[in-house]
């Protein structure tokens, strides 16, 4: 009688959801040669080629998409019954999020204490970056789970909206610019190209008659919100960062130009299968960003 050990069917089905050994390597936390060597095993076990060598990659046999197809609900019933009967508390492994400035400023803190206080044995690696970078690493499966700025269409991704946030122009009082006048010779700060966040700006701008300007740019909303309370210029920055600043009068809103509005969103992967990171999606689906109700 042939005997299969979980481990094998779990790798197997990593191997065919993210597309390679090196990929399901990451994500199950072991080396390439590790999963390479349960794939052996496997084959031997059933007695049939799973994998066959395509170019400079593996791919799978006939009989291998098969025996992925009859696996997959039963792998997803296995992992449900456990994680069912511990309510998520023995749940273990490396869960890796992404998140922008905004959301880690916000509704992240509190999502990720949530996180851990019901699964105490999780190991949870958060990395902030903008937006672009994160769609990448999710769909490489590099990440389960991320919050990202902007609109979003792939068929890869599933996402929810979870709020907006106001942007707004924001320059230190000892400038003495006049809030309500579109402001002269005022070095400019955005946001760098990859983020969602630059073209907002520079419609803004366009908008505001300074179309034609110099701007500098910057990955890091908190370091241009400290350049602008420094008095070295304006800079294009989410109104919930800066709002108690405003209150004590360490910057003021330029209001040369009307207030811009952006999305944010949460995303896994569409084939996510792991009822683990889907139940996270679900959680972070009832967060809010910017406050308020979520527009139809």
């Amino acid at each position: 009688m042939r005997r299969l050990s979980l481990y094998h069917l779990e790798t197997l089905l990593w191997i065919s959801r993210l597309g390679t050994f090196a990929a399901a390597a990451e994500r199950l936390n072991t080396t390439q040669p590790a999963i390479s060597a349960r794939m052996r095993e496997l084959e031997s076990q059933i007695g049939y080629p799973i994998f066959q060598r395509a170019g400079r990659t593996m791919a799978l046999t006939v009989r291998g998409r098969e025996l992925v197809r009859d696996c997959e609900p039963l792998w997803g019933t296995i992992e449900r019954t456990l994680l069912q009967s511990s309510s998520f508390e023995g749940a273990s492994g490396i869960i890796r999020i992404g998140a922008g400035e905004i959301a880690a400023a916000t509704c992240l803190p509190a999502f990720l204490a949530d996180l851990k206080a019901e699964m105490p044995r999780a190991t949870l690696e958060v990395e902030i970056d903008l937006s672009q970078a994160m769609l990448r690493k999710l769909l490489g499966a590099t990440h389960d789970l991320i919050f990202l700025s902007g609109p979003l269409s792939t068929p890869n991704i599933h996402t929810q909206r979870i709020g907006e946030v106001e942007m707004i122009w924001i320059a230190s009082p000892v400038l003495g610019l006049d809030p309500e006048a579109q402001p002269k010779g005022v070095p400019i700060w955005v946001l760098h190209s990859h983020s969602p966040i630059h073209a907002v700006a520079l419609a803004s701008l366009d908008e505001g008659g300074l179309g034609g300007a110099v701007i500098n740019l910057s990955n890091n909303v908190r370091a241009m919100v400290d350049v602008a309370m420094s008095g070295g210029g304006m800079a294009f920055v989410p109104e919930i960062m800066v709002r108690d600043h405003l209150t004590r009068g360490a910057l003021v809103e330029l209001r040369f130009v009307r207030r811009r509005t952006l999305p944010f969103q949460v995303a896994i992967r569409a084939q996510e299968r792991d009822p683990l990171i889907r139940d996270m999606y679900e959680r972070a689906t009832m967060l809010r960003i910017g406050g308020g109700a979520i527009p139809a």
